[in-house]
């Protein structure tokens, strides 16, 4: 008796995995041209900020850097010339 009752359900749970797999590969309709319309609109808008934030970081960190030049002296201070060849990179060679 058991095991015609574990056929069912395994039967049943097979049915409902099918059913519920052929949904995902279900094709949405293509948006109507007022959805691309305001589709466009957000993407604009969402890159109009962006280039704000962006804007505004870029005004943050020069204030931050003035401010850090102005008290610690700032006297002539300059980062060190990057290598050309990191580190990492050099070692990892094998040697001829």
């Amino acid at each position: 008796m058991e095991t015609v009752k574990a056929q069912r359900y395994h039967r049943l749970f097979l049915a409902l995995l099918l059913c519920c797999a052929t949904g995902a590969y279900a094709k949405l309709p293509p948006p109507s041209d007022e959805a691309k319309a305001k589709a466009v609109a957000a993407k604009a808008k969402s890159a109009e900020a962006a280039k704000k934030q962006a804007e505004a970081l870029a005004k943050a960190q020069d204030r931050a850097a003035g401010n850090y030049r102005q008290k610690h002296g700032g006297n002539g201070m300059t980062a060190p010339a990057a290598r050309a060849e990191p580190m990492a990179m050099k070692h990892s060679r094998k040697k001829k």
